[in-house]
């Protein structure tokens, strides 16, 4: 192929967003000239290599819009450390139909039982899938509602939180929220019921969650609405983080 037609085609392949073309079309040509491969193949193996990349960088995006504080897979759990969970639950959950059911998941146990490492795999099975997840804790979620109102930004925070296909609220209970903080905490989930899940971990069982939110009403109105379609992982037992350390000691 002479110098100016390849230029034409390289111009085009940019303006056209085909980036693994241009890197591999000429290499290809080559390996698929020296097969015997016709055209119609040559051009299908280039298709399926753009494919597997868009789909490589649009995973990548989505975990890092997700804002995970560190990307952990459901692999990576030792679930026989933990009984109570229910394995092939998860492992279920991994699927993500849940998520076209808008089905929400509570994980609920005392500390260091691998909930969040539970809600972060879920959430990355998410983001293979191509759906776009938000992850944050309670705490953190509270205080940006809070700045959002008293900024006037608020409405566009509230839609943007519902426009997740995920919600994953890590850690709720560790903190007791504010009357304002209670309230906008509530409007996150309401905005969501029947419309997008969420996943939500909590050290505290049900009955204790009027601690946090300070209002036996909103309580109520608020487990209503995430306990109507929804999964819950129990998580009781040893702490899976103190069990972790030990052996990473033993193996040193």
């Amino acid at each position: 192929m002479s110098e100016t037609p390849q230029l034409l085609l390289a111009h085009h392949l940019k303006a056209l967003k085909l980036p693994t073309f241009l890197r591999e079309y000429d290499k290809l040509a080559q390996q698929c000239a020296a097969e015997g491969v016709d055209h119609p193949r040559y051009l299908l193996r280039l298709a399926e290599l753009e494919l597997i990349e868009r789909e490589r960088r649009m995973i990548e995006r989505r975990i890092k819009e997700a804002r995970f504080p560190t990307v952990k897979s459901l692999d990576s759990f030792d679930f026989t450390a933990i009984p109570s969970l229910n394995k092939i639950l998860v492992l279920e959950l991994a699927r993500c139909e849940y998520i076209t059911r808008r089905e929400n998941i509570i994980a609920v146990g005392n500390s260091g039982t691998g909930k969040t490492h539970i809600a972060l795999g879920l959430g990355l099975a998410a983001c293979q899938k191509g759906l776009s997840v938000g992850f944050t804790t309670a705490a953190a979620l509270v205080h940006e509602l809070i700045e959002a109102r008293d900024e006037k930004r608020l409405l566009r925070l509230q839609r943007q939180l519902a426009t997740y296909k995920l919600l994953i609220i890590d850690e709720l209970g560790y903190v007791p929220l504010s009357t304002a903080g209670a309230e906008l905490l509530f409007e996150v989930f309401s905005q969501r019921y029947e419309r997008g899940p969420t996943i939500v971990t909590s050290n505290l069982p049900f009955d204790e969650w009027t601690g946090v939110f300070g209002s036996e009403r909103l309580t109520g109105a608020l487990l209503d609405r995430l306990t109507h379609h929804v999964h819950i992982l129990e998580m009781n037992g040893d702490s899976y983080r103190l069990k972790q350390s030990k052996q990473r000691q033993r193996q040193t």
